[in-house]
Order: C-alpha cells, then sequence, then structure tokens
C-alpha cells in the first residue's frame, strides 16, 4: 500500500454518500450558457472522482471536449460511462501517474493528437492523508510531495512546452488548498499546495509572453466521497470549519475552473489564487484527524 493509501487502515465507519450521483451531477442547474465552451479542450487530472468528476461533467455540458486522467482505469471510465449515458457525450481517458514525467509527456501529446488542440488544464490531481507531521516516513512524505507538487509540475511544463512549440495559447487552472493559516495534521499536502501556489504566480509572469494564463483554485470542505477518508466526526465538523458553517459542493468548484477558463470571464485574469471555501481562510479550522486534546477548549 503506497502511502497515500494509508488512511484506509484508520478505523473508519461505513462510506457516507457524499456530493452527487451521476444524474445530478448531470442534470443540476448551470450557472453559464451551455454552448460556453463549444470546440475547446480540456483536460483534467484526477478527473475520476470527486471534484474531478464534477468538472468533467459540468464542462461537457457547456460544450467542451474534456481528457481526464488518473491512477484507476476503472473510476476513469465510470465517469466517462456515466457521461456517455446521462449525456450522451464521448470523454478521452487515461489511466497514468502524474509522478512520471514520461507519462505526463504522453498524456498531454495525446491529447493534442485526440483532439488537435488543448485549451485549459486543470490540475487536480492529488492526495493526502491525516497523519502528525512527527510521525511521517520518509516514504509518506514524498509521496505527497512528488505527487501534489512535482506531479502538478510534470503536467504544467508538459503542456506549456506544447502550446509554445505550437504557437497556441493555454490556460491552467491549479487545484491547490486553503494553507494561509496553516494544515494542522496535513503538513506534506499544505507544503507541497503552499509551492504549487507561488510556483503558479511565478509562471504567470514567466508564461505571459507565450499567452498562458496561469491561475489557482482552493477549495474549502467541499462534500465528495473523499471524506471517507477521514474519520467520520472528523469529516462531518468540516462543516464547521468556515463563518458559513456549511461545506461547499462539486459544482462551487467546478465554476470557478470554468469562470477562470472563460474568453467571457478569465480572460484578463492570471496569477490569482481564488479561495472557494465560505470564509474559512479568515475564520475556522481543520482537524482531519480529529481534534487533539490540547486544542480542546471548553467555550468553543
Amino acid at each position: 500500500m503506497t502511502a497515500l493509501g494509508k488512511a484506509a487502515r484508520l478505523p473508519l465507519e461505513p462510506p457516507k454518500q457524499w456530493g452527487y450521483t451521476d444524474e445530478q451531477l448531470a442534470t443540476h442547474p448551470l450557472a453559464f450558457r451551455d454552448d460556453l465552451f463549444r470546440d475547446q479542450v480540456f483536460l483534467i487530472s484526477g478527473g475520476g472522482s470527486g471534484m474531478g468528476r464534477g468538472m468533467a461533467y459540468l464542462l461537457t455540458r457547456l460544450g467542451a471536449q474534456v481528457m481526464i486522467c488518473g491512477r484507476r482505469a476503472e473510476k476513469l471510465e465510470e465517469t466517462a460511462a456515466g457521461i456517455r449515458q446521462h449525456l450522451g457525450k464521448e470523454i478521452g481517458t487515461r489511466a497514468m501517474t502524474i509522478r512520471d514525467p514520461e507519462q505526463v509527456n504522453a498524456l498531454v501529446a495525446e491529447t493534442f493528437d485526440r483532439f488537435g488542440r488543448l485549451d485549459t488544464l486543470v490540475n487536480n490531481g492529488g492526495g493526502q492523508f491525516p497523519q502528525a507531521a512527527l510521525e511521517y516516513s520518509v516514504k509518506g512524505w514524498n509521496a505527497v510531495i512528488d505527487t501534489n507538487l512535482n506531479g502538478t509540475w510534470y503536467m504544467m511544463q508538459a503542456a506549456a512546452r506544447q502550446w509554445r512549440d505550437r504557437g497556441q495559447p493555454g490556460n491552467i487552472v491549479n487545484i491547490v488548498a486553503v494553507v494561509s493559516r496553516g494544515m494542522p495534521q496535513v503538513a506534506h499536502t499544505c507544503a507541497a499546495r503552499a509551492g504549487v501556489i507561488y510556483l503558479s504566480k511565478t509562471l504567470a509572469t514567466e508564461w505571459a509572453p507565450l499567452s498562458i494564463r496561469v491561475n489557482c483554485v482552493a477549495p474549502g470542505s467541499i462534500a465528495t466521497e473523499g471524506l471517507n477518508v477521514y474519520p467520520r466526526a472528523a469529516a462531518e465538523a468540516f462543516a464547521q470549519s468556515n463563518p458559513m458553517l456549511k461545506m461547499g459542493d462539486v459544482f462551487d468548484i467546478a465554476n470557478a475552473v470554468a469562470y477562470l477558463s472563460s474568453p467571457a470571464t478569465g480572460s484578463f485574469i492570471t496569477g490569482e489564487l481564488l479561495a472557494v471555501d465560505g470564509g474559512r481562510q479568515q475564520w475556522g479550522e481543520d482537524w482531519p484527524g480529529g481534534i487533539p486534546e490540547y486544542f480542546r477548549v471548553s467555550s468553543r
């Protein structure tokens, strides 16, 4: 078992149904016109589940041609089959790991070969597990950094090189995290996501002459099946981590990606971090492994 799967060893209750079913993803009211991304191509990592799956549905409904990738072929095919059944559309899939630069280069090349172009890369793939930082193994630390930071970088560079060589503009949206107040019990992902945020700001300037925009979206607590890697009580407590006292959903994030990607709304935005977190960065905290006794305050 890899470090990213260690959370499965925690004593968890049976999985809870979080988020939307395929039918709901296919029929949820749209915030944008349904041909917004006609003739545009999106590549989404981590597209087989959670927020990536929600993005795949929304962007397909908005007229885009979509390619998704991830480590598990069966999850990718489930998403593709659901879109085929409920939307009558075909999307591309490729099982691979973003940790391997050669696989990343092959993925980006395949996307251009299949669709003839790529307009937006959405780096949504990643993973982490809740654990006290003192307990991280070298393997566990490296696994999270390699996926969340290095993998994102490989994807960005591979896409940007293709855009440069073809003389085409490009757009990148990186899904990160709310790191401004730290992230106890997931320090590895906090370090990696902070790296992605400032890498994105740097590249937004460096790649501006190539007409490549780079932005980040930082989700707060979002109701997806990914919450099942945490103890049930800790997952349900995430709703209390923001002043709105609720969780967001996959459409909150997918619509943010659409906003930043549309020429009608995002063409003059680059180097930006958009927090979609219910105000968590201003107030609140998450303890994915449960609140340690030291931090339990009776007046809370």
